[in-house]
C-alpha cells in the first residue's frame, strides 16, 4: 500500500466475511466493547491510519486502537527491525524472576528488551526525580501497581479520585472509576475513596468558576478538597491519604482538559499536605498532546506515572524511595518479560523521538482542530483538543452514536467517549493529506445524521 496515494474505499459496511468473523469470534468470545463490525485483516495491505478489513474495504483509522498503535500500522521504522531479527522462543518469559538480554553488548543489543525500556522511560521521567520502573502487562496493572507503592510508601489508607475518572477495569481500579455506572454496579470497591469534581473550565479561576471544585468563603476561593483536608475543619486526615490519582487529560470520561488553575491548586494541596500524587497517562502520554507526558503542560509534578498503551506493556514509574525495598513486595510471572513487547516499546519510543512526533502531533492536531471549527457540525456543542486527542461533543449521545456509525459506513474508524462525545485519536506521524482526509469525512457524516 502506498500510503501518500491510499485513500478509503468501501463497498457494505460491514461485509459478509466481515459477518462471518464476528459470528464466530462471539461463539465463545465473552461480551466486551466491541463498538462495530470492523475485522481488520493483519495479513492484508495497511500503511499509516490505512488499514484493510476481510472484504477488502480500505478504512481510515483515527483510534489508534484506543491510543495503543500510536505509530498506525506497519510503521517502516518498526516493521523492517521486526522483520530483520529472528523472534526468540520464549517471546514472553517469567520477567519478574529471570532477566533477558537480546545479545551480549548491553550498550547497543541487537534486540532491545526490557531493560533499555526501563531505561528510556526513566529518561524521561528525569525532570520529576522518577528512576525506578516495575513493567506489567496493562494499564490497569500499570494503575494498581501504582497505588499499592503509594499505600506501602505512606502507610494510609484513604485516596482521592475525580468525577468522570477512569483507571482500569480490574477492581483496584475500577474502585477508582468514576465515569459509567456498567463499570462499576455490583463490584466490591476498595475502601476510603472519595471523589471530587475535575475542572475541565479553561477559562476559569479560583474566584468564578462554578464546576464544584473551588469554593468561595467570602474571604479567599479555596478548593473541595483543601477543605476536606484542612486539620482544622475537615473530615478527611491528610496523613490518612495514601495518594490522589488523577488523568491529565480525562479518556474514557469524554476527553475533559483539566484548567491550570485546578492543576496548580492540586499542586498545592498535595505539596501542602504531603501526599503523592498519581498521574494517569496511559491514553494522554507518550507525544499524543505534543508533550512527551501530557502531565508537561501544567503545574502539576507527578510523584507517579502509570503508562501503557502505546509503550505495549504497562509501566509504574516512580522514584526508588517510594517503591517498597522488600523483594517480592511487587512481582508478576509475565510483567517485564514479554520481549517482544518491550522491544516494540523501546521501538515506538525512538520513532517518535527520531522523528519529531511530538511536534507532528502539535501542527497536525491545530490543523484538525481548524478543520472541524470551519465546517458545518450540525448538533455539535464543543470541540476540544490537546495535540491529537481531540474530542467532538454532540448535544444527544443518539446524536453521537449515529455519527460513529456513519463515519463507518464511509470508511474512517472513530470510537465514542463520555456521554456523548466522539474521540478522534490520529497515528502520531498523521499527515496534512490525511487529517485533510479524516476532517471532510467526519464533517460529512455529522452533516448526514439528521
Amino acid at each position: 500500500m502506498d500510503r501518500s496515494t491510499a485513500e478509503p474505499s468501501v463497498d457494505a459496511m460491514p461485509g459478509e466475511r466481515a459477518q462471518r468473523w464476528v459470528e464466530a469470534h462471539h461463539d465463545h468470545a465473552a461480551p466486551s466493547t466491541h463498538v462495530y463490525e470492523f475485522v481488520w485483516d493483519h495479513t492484508a495491505p495497511a500503511a499509516g491510519p490505512f488499514c484493510t478489513d476481510v472484504d477488502g474495504n480500505v478504512l481510515l483509522d483515527f483510534t489508534s486502537h484506543v491510543g495503543a498503535s500510536p505509530l498506525g500500522y506497519d510503521h517502516p521504522a518498526i516493521r523492517e527491525r521486526l522483520d530483520a531479527l529472528d523472534v526468540p522462543e520464549p517471546a514472553k518469559i517469567a520477567g519478574q524472576d529471570f532477566y533477558v538480554a537480546g545479545g551480549p553488548d548491553l550498550d547497543d543489543p541487537a534486540f532491545p528488551g526490557p531493560t533499555q525500556l526501563q531505561d528510556r522511560l526513566a529518561d524521561r521521567c528525569s525532570q520529576y526525580g522518577l528512576d525506578t520502573v516495575f513493567l506489567s502487562n496493562s494499564g490497569a496493572e500499570a494503575v494498581e501497581n501504582a497505588i499499592k507503592i503509594c499505600y506501602d510508601a505512606t502507610g494510609g489508607h484513604r485516596a482521592v479520585t475525580f468525577e468522570r475518572a477512569f483507571h482500569g477495569r480490574t477492581l483496584g481500579a475500577l474502585s477508582l472509576n468514576r465515569s459509567k455506572q456498567v463499570h462499576r454496579r455490583g463490584f466490591p470497591d476498595v475502601g476510603g475513596i472519595v471523589d471530587v469534581p475535575f475542572c475541565d473550565d479553561g477559562s476559569c479561576t479560583p474566584a468564578s468558576c462554578d464546576c464544584g471544585f473551588f469554593v468561595d468563603d467570602g474571604e479567599e476561593a479555596t478548593s473541595v478538597l483543601d477543605r476536606k483536608l484542612d486539620p482544622a475543619g475537615g473530615h478527611l486526615p491528610p496523613e490518612d491519604v495514601a495518594y490522589v490519582i488523577v488523568e491529565p487529560i480525562q479518556g474514557e470520561g469524554g476527553y475533559r482538559i483539566p484548567s491550570d488553575p485546578f492543576l496548580a491548586e492540586l499542586a498545592d494541596v498535595a505539596e501542602e499536605y504531603d501526599i503523592p500524587v498519581v498521574v494517569d497517562e496511559i491514553q494522554a502520554g507518550l507525544g499524543r498532546t505534543g508533550e512527551f507526558w501530557a502531565v508537561d503542560h501544567g503545574p502539576l509534578e507527578p510523584d507517579v506515572i502509570a503508562a501503557a498503551k502505546g509503550l505495549r506493556v504497562g509501566a509504574t514509574i516512580a522514584s526508588s524511595d517510594t517503591f517498597p525495598d522488600e523483594d517480592g513486595r511487587l512481582s508478576s510471572t509475565w510483567g517485564g518479560g514479554d520481549v517482544l513487547a518491550a522491544l516494540q516499546g523501546v521501538l515506538t519510543l525512538d520513532v517518535i523521538e527520531n522523528e519529531g512526533l511530538q511536534a507532528n502531533a502539535v501542527e497536525r492536531g491545530e490543523q484538525f482542530l481548524d478543520l472541524l471549527a470551519d465546517a458545518e457540525l450540525p448538533g455539535v456543542v464543543d470541540v476540544r483538543g490537546r495535540g491529537l486527542m481531540i474530542g467532538v461533543e454532540f448535544d444527544t449521545k443518539e446524536r453521537r452514536d449515529a455519527v460513529v456509525e456513519a463515519c463507518f459506513e464511509r470508511g474512517l474508524l472513530v470510537l465514542g467517549c463520555g456521554y456523548s462525545t466522539i474521540r478522534l485519536l490520529p497515528p502520531l506521524s498523521v499527515t496534512e493529506r490525511e487529517v485533510a482526509i479524516g476532517g471532510e469525512l467526519f464533517a460529512a457524516a455529522v452533516a448526514s445524521v439528521q
